[in-house]
């Protein structure tokens, strides 16, 4: 590990590096003079940028748990090799264990064993991996590539949409194909000047709500949030839930997106993870950071599907520069079947373990509801948190109705009761871990998978999981 002050040094030339990449970039016309400002803003003070990502770290989780290591990306692991904060640099990921606070889990997952010894199943523990500065190639390959024929694609549309309100179709389809053409052939982000000088003057009317919906649409270097970014790796989805609304709720003025695709199965690829975007920077000199929340049991699967989708990102600017474009289109295909088959694997292991936690818990659940004596659940109580941001209260009191009745029918029932239950308190009992599995379980569309049903833990973890196919299917 070099010195301090050669980390500052390196780092500075590597700013001076970037900068005349960027400077060719923009004297070649590949990027225009926005695109430059933009990335010349996150590739310069390399430094300063990465210890802020640093700063944030820390006022997330607080302090490390753990000693910080480096990470190596090749083989997902840390390398055991300490560092210390003087070491941290943008050339070099790390990772380190924090604790989330507050985890409404609250360490309720463990497996008694023999004698007085606790296996800990689920933990408040949160891995981080802080990524290097990605590659200026990279990402100006992103920018002028899929972004920005993205952005060709929303411009184009949105033209025609609103010429195509006042004019013939045949007229707007014109008018968007000349668009296509002059942006395929100049690089550019000012999308309402150049769509204007295209047009010209035959659409002055249109000219003022036009210019509004094309001002709406994100630029291709604004679409590109992760020079800067980190993966924080959860044992269960309510704790990466419980992590995005803290930072909603400690910086909302620095929040430029979040998507949360934890039960996402319409995602062609079948992943599953959370995404918050974070602004490091200023209000005016927006710097943004990359937060990628992930399941610790989901994540061993990525390191197979990256390398498919490596495969698949060469096999795409093979097909852009038409060679080999046939056989191209089949590896993109079978690299893409691949990936979802990985990540439905990845679904079914994290939900084996949420049927175990399941079954582990039920005794718990059961003796503290009993003596509890119908007032709060006590240790349970708030637990697990409700939120907004799981499933609508229509599917939500439909599961529930149904539940009860089966509890009532005595498809469901509290087994090796130290004392005979009453209905609503094995009512209780049930509306409990339903509404734990609600919060907890990944949902999943394939019908030709289950978990073992030998056991009232599986019985009642497959019950919901059909209950939650039926309302996605409607």
């Amino acid at each position: 590990m070099p010195e301090p002050q050669d980390i500052f040094v390196s780092t500075r030339l590597h700013d001076e590096q970037n900068q005349e990449f960027l400077n060719k970039a923009l004297k070649s016309g590949r990027i225009d003079y926005n695109t430059h400002q933009y990335l010349t803003r996150l590739y310069s003070n390399s430094m300063d940028w990465f210890r802020e990502v640093f700063l944030y770290i820390g006022k997330c989780f607080g302090a490390p748990k753990a000693a910080v290591h480096v990470y190596d990306y090749v083989n997902d692991t840390a390398v055991k090799q300490p560092i210390t904060i003087h070491d941290i640099n943008p050339f070099e990921p790390y990772v380190v264990n924090h604790r989330l606070d507050g985890d409404p889990m609250r360490n309720q997952f463990f497996v008694a064993t023999k004698g007085h010894k606790i296996d800990l199943v689920v933990s408040s523990i949160v891995s981080v991996i802080v990524g290097a500065q990605k590659s200026v190639s990279r990402a100006v390959d992103k920018i002028t590539g899929k972004y920005y024929q993205d952005y060709v694609q929303e411009v184009t549309q949105t033209a025609y949409n609103v010429i195509a309100k006042t004019q013939p179709v045949a007229a707007a389809q014109a008018v968007a194909d000349k668009i296509k053409e002059s942006f395929t052939k100049t690089f550019t982000t000012d999308a309402s000047t150049a769509v204007l000088n295209i047009i010209g003057t035959g659409h002055n009317k249109i000219a003022v709500e036009l210019v509004r919906a094309l001002d709406e649409i994100r630029t291709p270097y604004e679409r590109l949030r992760d020079v800067w970014r980190i993966k924080c790796l959860f044992d269960l989805v309510p704790q990466a839930r419980t992590f995005i609304e803290r930072i909603c709720n400690m910086w909302p003025d620095k929040i430029i997106a979040v998507r949360d695709k934890f039960f996402d199965i319409t995602n062609p690829r079948g992943y599953r993870d959370a995404k918050l975007i974070l602004n490091i920077g200023t209000k005016d000199q927006v710097v943004p950071m990359e937060i990628i929340c992930q399941i610790r049991t989901f994540f061993e699967f990525e390191h197979k599907t990256h390398t498919g989708y490596e495969k698949s990102r060469l096999a795409e600017n093979k097909k852009e520069n038409k060679v080999k474009a046939v056989k191209t289109v089949r590896t993109v295909a079978s690299v893409s079947q691949e990936t979802e088959i990985l990540h439905t694997e990845g679904v079914k292991k994290y939900n084996l373990m949420i049927c175990k936690c399941v079954e582990e818990l039920f005794d718990r659940i059961g003796w503290n509801i009993l003596y509890s004596d119908g007032n709060t659940d006590m240790l349970f109580e708030g637990f697990p948190r409700i939120s907004t941001i799981y499933y609508p209260q229509k599917i939500t009191d439909v599961i529930m109705r149904k539940l009860d009745t089966a509890v009532e029918n005595e498809v469901f029932y509290v087994q090796n009761a130290p004392t005979p239950l009453t209905k609503d308190q094995e009512i209780r009992i049930f509306r409990w871990m339903a509404r734990f599995i609600l919060v907890t379980a990944m949902p999943y569309s394939k019908n030709d998978w289950a978990v073992d049903t030998d056991t009232m833990a599986g019985k009642f973890f497959e019950f919901i999981m059909k209950e939650l196919q039926r309302y996605y299917k409607k």
